[in-house]
C-alpha cells in the first residue's frame, strides 16, 4: 500500500520531520504562529500508517526528546467522510509490539485493536490491515492498546475526523490535542508511571502542551464561525475547559452532536473530546484555559486577524443516528468502580482465541506473573501484566438488548470510564450535572452514581475500562460479550 504523500503534507502545513515540526513555533513560546497538525484525507485510497521512532524538541534548551509517532510527525490528523471505508495498514517499526484502537468509532470487533482480545499484537516488522466504515461523524482519535502508558507517553497518538455532521461549513476548523510530557529539563523521560500516582489520581506530566507546543498561538479569521476540536489524549490529567475573550458554545461531546449550550467550564477527562463553536470578534484575542487548578492555566491563544467572514451565526450540527435504547425493557446492570489490593486470582480455564488473521492465542499460556491489583470493576481486577491474561467477562449480553448501566465510583478519585464498540446515552448523575448527550467515555466523580444506557448491537468481545491509563493497567479494566 502506498505511503502518505509527504509533499502534500508539507503543503497542508505539517512537516516531514518531527524535530522541525515540534520546534516550528519555538518551544515554550506563545508569541508566534504555530503550525497546525498535519492533515491527511483518507477514505478511498488504501495507505500505510507507520508506527516509528523519531525525536522532537519539547524543551527550550534545544535538546530533542526521543518520541514515537505515526508517519513521522506528532498527532497526525486523518480525515474522511462518514460511511466511506478506510483501509489502513499499520506497519510497526517500533522495538516492541503495538496495535491501533480507533477510540469512539463503532467498528467491527476484529478492527478494535485490543491485543489478545480482538487481534494478535502487531510485532516489530509486521503489518496489520484495518478496514472500517465509520457509521458516525465527529471527532475521534486513535492510539495503541499495548503498554499504553509508555507508548502514548512517548506520543503515539493520532486524531480521526469523520465529516458529515455539518449543515454548512465552518470558516475554520482547528484541532487542539492536549497532552503532558513526563520529561526533565534536559528532555529525558521520567518514569511514565509511579506507584504513588497509580494508587491515586495518576502520575502527572511535567510539561503541558497543545499540539506538542507550549501555549501555541493560532490565527483565526475575524467575525467568523470557528470549530475547535479539543482532544484530551493525556493519560492522566482532567482539565476544566473555558474560553476567555470569545463567545463559545459546546456543539459535540465525544464526537456526538448536542443541542448547543454556552461553555461555562467542562471537565474534559483523558480520552474525552469536546467540539466548540467559537464566534470570533473583529479584533483581539481569546484564551483557551484549564480552570481545574486554583490558578487558571492558559493552554493556547486564539488571535483574530485577517479577512472578516460573516455576520450570521453557525448552525447546529446534525444529530448522529445512534440506536435508541428501550428503557422500559432494558437490562439493568451495576458497575462499581473500586479499589482493592491483593494478589490476582488464578486465571480461569479459557478456550484458545482464533483471530481474523488465522492466528490463535491461548490465554493461559502467558509469561506474565501475578502481581498486585490496585483498582477493580465489580470487585474484579484485571490480572497484572497487560492484556495477555483474560479474566472472565463482566457481563454477557444478547445482541440487540437495551442495557442500562448504573456506574458507581466507590473511590476518592475521578475515573473516565470508556466503553469500546458502543456509544452511551447519558441519563442522570448524582453529583456532576450534565446536559443530555451521547458519549463513549463518561467521567465518574468520587462517590457519584451515573446512569447511562446503550443498545448492545455490536457483536464481539468489548473492553470497558478507566482511561486514566495507570488505573487501567493496575486493574480497572474488564470486558463484556455481545452475542
Amino acid at each position: 500500500m502506498p505511503r502518505l504523500d509527504r509533499r502534500r503534507i508539507l503543503q497542508a502545513g505539517g512537516a516531514g520531520l518531527i524535530g522541525a515540526w515540534a520546534g516550528g513555533s519555538g518551544v515554550g513560546r506563545g508569541d508566534s504562529e504555530a503550525l497546525r497538525l498535519k492533515e491527511n484525507v483518507i477514505g478511498r485510497t488504501p495507505f500505510t500508517l507507520t508506527a516509528e521512532t523519531g525525536s522532537a524538541q519539547l524543551v527550550a534548551s534545544g535538546v530533542k526528546t526521543p518520541i514515537w509517532s505515526y508517519d513521522g510527525t506528532l498527532f497526525p490528523v486523518l480525515r474522511m467522510q462518514r460511511g466511506e471505508t478506510a483501509n489502513i495498514a499499520l506497519h510497526n517499526t517500533l522495538p516492541e509490539h503495538t496495535s491501533v484502537h480507533w477510540h469512539g468509532v463503532r467498528v467491527a470487533n476484529a478492527m478494535d485493536g485490543v491485543p489478545y482480545l480482538t487481534q494478535s499484537p502487531v510485532q516489530t516488522g509486521e503489518t496489520f490491515a484495518y478496514s472500517f466504515a465509520p457509521p458516525d461523524a465527529g471527532t475521534f482519535f486513535f492510539h495503541p492498546h499495548c503498554a499504553t502508558s509508555e507508548q502514548v507517553g512517548r506520543g503515539l497518538v493520532g486524531v480521526l475526523i469523520v465529516d458529515g455532521d455539518t449543515r454548512e461549513p465552518f470558516d475554520d476548523d482547528l484541532a487542539l490535542v492536549l497532552k503532558d510530557w513526563r520529561i526533565d529539563d534536559s528532555g529525558a523521560y521520567l518514569p511514565f508511571t509511579t506507584l504513588e500516582g497509580t494508587s491515586r489520581a495518576g502520575t502527572y506530566g511535567t510539561l503541558r502542551t497543545v499540539n506538542g507546543l507550549v501555549t501555541p498561538r493560532y490565527t483565526l479569521p475575524r467575525n467568523a464561525n470557528v470549530r475547535l476540536r479539543l482532544v484530551n489524549i493525556d493519560p492522566t490529567r482532567i482539565a476544566n475547559i473555558r474560553i476567555d475573550g470569545a463567545e463559545a458554545h459546546v456543539i459535540a461531546i465525544d464526537g456526538n452532536a448536542v443541542m448547543p449550550f454556552a461553555l461555562d467550564g467542562w471537565r474534559l477527562g483523558p480520552a474525552m473530546r469536546l467540539d466548540l463553536a467559537v464566534r470570533t470578534r473583529d479584533s483581539g484575542t481569546a484564551t483557551v484555559s484549564d480552570y481545574q487548578a486554583a490558578t487558571p492555566v492558559p493552554l493556547t491563544t486564539l488571535d483574530f486577524q485577517g479577512e472578516a467572514k460573516r455576520s450570521r451565526m453557525w448552525q447546529p450540527l446534525l444529530r448522529a443516528q445512534l440506536p435508541e435504547p428501550d428503557l422500559a425493557r432494558a437490562q439493568h446492570c451495576q458497575l462499581e468502580l473500586g479499589a482493592g489490593v491483593g494478589l490476582d486470582a488464578p486465571v480461569p480455564e479459557l478456550k484458545p482465541i482464533v483471530f481474523s488473521d488465522g492466528r490463535t492465542f491461548d490465554p493461559t499460556d502467558s509469561l506474565c506473573l501475578a502481581g498486585t491489583s490496585l483498582w477493580t470493576l465489580n470487585g474484579q481486577s484485571w490480572p497484572a501484566g497487560g492484556h495477555e491474561r483474560l479474566p472472565p467477562p463482566l457481563f454477557s449480553f444478547r445482541r440487540g438488548a437495551s442495557i442500562v448501566f448504573e456506574l458507581f465510583n466507590a473511590t476518592p478519585h475521578a475515573h473516565p470510564l470508556h466503553v469500546h464498540g458502543h456509544t452511551m446515552r447519558f441519563l442522570s448523575s448524582t453529583r456532576l450535572q450534565r446536559p443530555p448527550h451521547w458519549a463513549d467515555t463518561i467521567l465518574v466523580m468520587p462517590n457519584e452514581r451515573v446512569t447511562v444506557a446503550f443498545v448492545a448491537d455490536n457483536p464481539g468481545r468489548w473492553m470497558i475500562h478507566c482511561h486514566i491509563v495507570e488505573h487501567q493497567e493496575a486493574g480497572m479494566m474488564g470486558w463484556f460479550d455481545v452475542s
